[in-house]
């Protein structure tokens, strides 16, 4: 089924008046820091608009493509948790005032949302003439799920190294020593210079589309329907800023999620592969259900977050009774 164009422009549309809805309410006023309410808040709305759009495709399109739309948005939404350890990183290094952080998140990821469109865009195209790119991808997938597991075992995926479209905006704009209110630009000495504010959206933005590379393939191994992946990649995205103040250190304590997060790929990948070999007639590869995916990857989600928390509550607890508070 080919969704047309006006449908792309209504979901862009309705996107861009949400998201001006959203900065409008927030920056109204002195800049401040966003609270842990609002992002709940906010969080659950945009959770709940992810949901109604699945039930209009339920309603317009089938249950299949309802499915594939869950399923999809639940893999973002899951892979973009561990890009949020990047990006406390990021803010962390760049020394980004509190008060806009959450203005720095949302330009930066309206940039990886463009670029992401176009990769999405690209994807679809070049899948659609070359049948044999499934393999390509099932195997960087299960690549990456092995290399993600290597990466936690030895504590370096909370690494963050400037990328090469990051140096050379360093290199090619003169930029001011600090932040200039949450301008992106100012004049200093008659002179225009960018500020780090410019840096840092930039920063996030490219470094999004970095995780993109395991994304956008894990989304295309679930439905290879361009409009499905590019309204789950939105719908993810646009609630990723929100859920960055909500989890704050929460994110520390989820020290199981690398190992989810790479069952799940390698889930994908191997399905990628088989539904491949379906598809040029190999007979004992099966070919795995929407319904299959969509219950996989939610439980892997909620086991490894439940057993994350259950660690850390106990470490927490031995913590204290080795104390010497505890101890008396």
């Amino acid at each position: 089924m080919t969704v047309p164009v006006w449908a792309y422009i209504a979901v862009i549309g309705g996107l861009l008046v949400v998201l001006a809805v959203d900065l409008w309410i927030v920056d109204r006023g002195e800049a401040r820091e966003f609270s842990m309410r609002q992002a709940g808040y906010w969080v659950t709305f945009y959770v709940a608009l992810a949901v109604l759009f699945g039930g209009l495709l339920w309603l317009t399109m089938g249950p299949g493509k309802a499915g594939e739309f869950f399923a999809g948005y639940i893999t973002e939404y899951s892979l973009s948790v561990d890009n949020l350890f990047i990006f406390f990183i990021i803010m962390s290094r760049f020394a980004v005032p509190r008060a806009y952080q959450h203005k720095v998140l949302l330009v930066g990821i309206v940039l990886a949302l463009v670029m992401r469109g176009i990769f999405i865009a690209l994807g679809a195209a070049a899948l659609q003439r070359f049948s044999w790119l499934f393999y390509v991808f099932g195997a960087f997938l299960i690549y990456t799920a092995v290399n993600l597991v290597r990466q936690h075992l030895k504590g370096e995926e909370d690494e963050f190294n400037e990328n090469v479209l990051l140096r050379w905006v360093r290199k090619a704009f003169p930029t001011t020593e600090g932040y200039v209110g949450s301008k992106i630009t100012a004049k200093i000495d008659g002179r225009r210079m960018v500020t780090p504010m410019l840096i840092v959206m930039i920063a996030i933005g490219s470094t999004d589309l970095l995780f993109a590379l395991d994304s956008i393939p894990a989304i295309f191994g679930l439905t290879t329907d361009p409009f499905i992946v590019f309204t789950a990649n939105a719908f993810a995205l646009m609630g990723l800023r929100q859920l960055y103040f909500l989890l704050g250190g929460l994110l520390q304590r989820l020290v199981y999620i690398s190992y989810g997060l790479a069952f799940i790929l390698g889930f994908i990948g191997v399905k990628l592969v088989l539904e491949a070999l379906h598809a040029s007639g190999v007979s004992w590869a099966p070919e795995i259900p929407i319904w299959l995916s969509l219950t996989v990857i939610g439980g892997t989600m909620v086991i490894t977050t439940a057993a994350s928390l259950i660690k850390a509550r106990v470490d927490s607890r031995r913590s204290e009774e080795s104390s010497p508070t505890g101890a008396s």
